[in-house]
């Protein structure tokens, strides 16, 4: 009889993983044969691995991530150029560790966007704080924010993310007001955060991109030293996914 108020009790105190390893002890006609140390650490271990899964679905939920991309969903077989070691080397996740970053360029269609989503996914797993924006949509933004007070928040928002997802970068030409907000971007994360970007234009072009040189020279020189490059090409991968 003590065992089902034991259950109860465990849910009120929010202890869901004990709670549910637990009820599935008491199903269990082998568990007598554990003493109480291994049944209890059964127990916290289902805890941890409970708290640690809702953590990580919460970094995901505020990721806001374009794409649902895992790491084990990425297709290695299609020719594009994607270094399956360097890939293996970044699952690590010891680049955010270095706060060094990521720059992925290739073609429409390739993928680009999926691999960023896939090792920002990776990093909430590790525990690290993630963020993904699109540049086209991030810097009206900011421009907005300077009217109505939320300027300096969003730029401390940015500055602590541990890994910043750049999506669909120099699409566009800059403003002036945009490079300095690239500036402020880059250099609060420069050697204590990592940030992934994602590019059609690649890295030799990105300095004529940004238009000014003395602000490209700054903005790169914290981007894209000791970056980490994936360079694709190659077919598009929609056009694989098309019916028949």
């Amino acid at each position: 009889m003590l065992n089902h108020p034991t259950v109860e009790n465990l849910y009120q105190l929010r202890l869901f993983g004990m709670a549910r390893a637990l009820s599935s002890q008491l199903q269990s006609p082998q568990i007598g044969q554990l003493s109480f140390e291994e049944r209890l650490g059964l127990l916290v271990d289902s805890e941890a691995a409970e708290r640690e899964s809702r953590q990580t679905a919460s970094r995901l939920k505020r990721a806001r991530l374009k794409q649902a991309a895992t790491p084990e969903d990425v297709d290695f077989r299609h020719p594009r150029g994607l270094d399956r070691g360097l890939f293996a080397r970044l699952m690590t996740g010891r680049w955010v560790s270095e706060h060094q970053n990521i720059l992925i360029c290739g073609p429409t269609g390739v993928g680009k966007t999926f691999l960023a989503c896939a090792l920002a996914n990776q990093a909430c797993r590790q525990g690290r704080s993630v963020l993904y924006v699109r540049l086209p949509r991030l810097l009206p933004a900011l421009a907005i924010g300077r009217g109505d007070g939320s300027y300096a928040k969003s730029l401390l928002q940015l500055g602590k993310t541990d890994v910043l997802v750049i999506d669909d970068w120099a699409l566009a030409p800059l403003t002036d007001e945009g490079r300095r907000d690239l500036l402020e971007i880059f250099d609060d994360r420069h050697g204590t955060r990592s940030t992934i970007i994602t590019s059609q234009l690649p890295v030799e072009h990105w300095h004529a991109a940004i238009g000014e040189p003395t602000l490209a020279d700054a903005i790169l020189d914290r981007l894209v030293h000791q970056a980490h490059s994936l360079e694709l090409d190659g077919e598009s991968l929609r056009k694989k996914a098309k019916p028949e």
